[in-house]
């Protein structure tokens, strides 16, 4: 075969060799893509279809192991709500027994029958002559609640609503039926300053005494401890 004879054979080669023009190309990427599409949604039909193609004797084992999951479930959301409840009622009966033991013990003391502490003033009468009366102890008294005073002990004597005083024969003055002796030294819890403004205003209790000839000095303290109680 001559040279130009296999030129010719070469060129009907060529010819005859398919070509891919840029829309073929297009539609074979895509058909690969969809093939792989097609592929993976098998994959993903085939975990879905898992239970459509169990035993009837697994589907049975599957519901029951969910429906005993389910009963616990329930059974703890009962537990969780009933020690919630517990809780709950728990830390309401604790609030009102706080609540009852602050009541009672504010009853107490104004009732006389439990100790005070707290800020007041320390009132002391001197009475060297002897001329102090029962009238000049219940006017001091009065002053002081008027003031603000909240518990009062005078003497041993702690004070309450019936408190009342009076003059024995030999001397001295009594407060519910107790003897005391000069100096009168009533403990007083209250607002410090405000006793202590009301007992020196002028004209008040202090120089009524000082006028009788007896002596009476407040003293501020931050801590007043009322310790005589009453009879309940």
């Amino acid at each position: 075969m001559s040279e130009q004879s296999g030129e010719h054979a070469a060129g009907r080669k060529g010819l005859l060799r398919p070509r891919l023009n840029r829309g073929q190309l297009i539609v074979a990427v895509l058909c690969a893509v969809l093939g792989f599409a097609v592929a993976a949604q098998v994959r993903s039909n085939d975990k879905d279809t898992k239970f459509a193609t169990a035993r009837q004797d697994e589907l049975v084992g599957i519901l029951g192991d969910l429906s005993q999951r389910s009963d616990r479930l329930r059974s703890d959301i009962r537990d969780l709500d009933a020690t919630k409840s517990g809780l709950q009622h728990d830390a309401q009966g604790q609030a009102a027994l706080e609540d009852a033991r602050r009541r009672a013990t504010t009853y107490g003391i104004l009732a006389g029958t439990l100790p005070a502490t707290g800020p007041g003033i320390e009132l002391t009468i001197n009475d060297p002559q002897g001329r102090v009366r029962a009238a000049s102890l219940l006017d001091t008294l009065e002053e002081l609640r008027d003031a603000g005073a909240e518990v009062v002990q005078v003497g041993d004597v702690r004070v309450g609503v019936s408190t009342y005083f009076t003059d024995p024969s030999g001397g001295g003055v009594m407060a519910d039926g107790h003897l005391l002796t000069p100096p009168y030294r009533f403990l007083v819890i209250g607002d410090p300053h405000t006793l202590a403004t009301a007992m020196n205003i002028p004209g008040g209790v202090l120089r009524t005494l000082h006028n009788s000839g007896a002596d009476g000095v407040v003293a501020q303290r931050e801590k007043i401890t009322v310790q005589a109680v009453r009879s309940p």
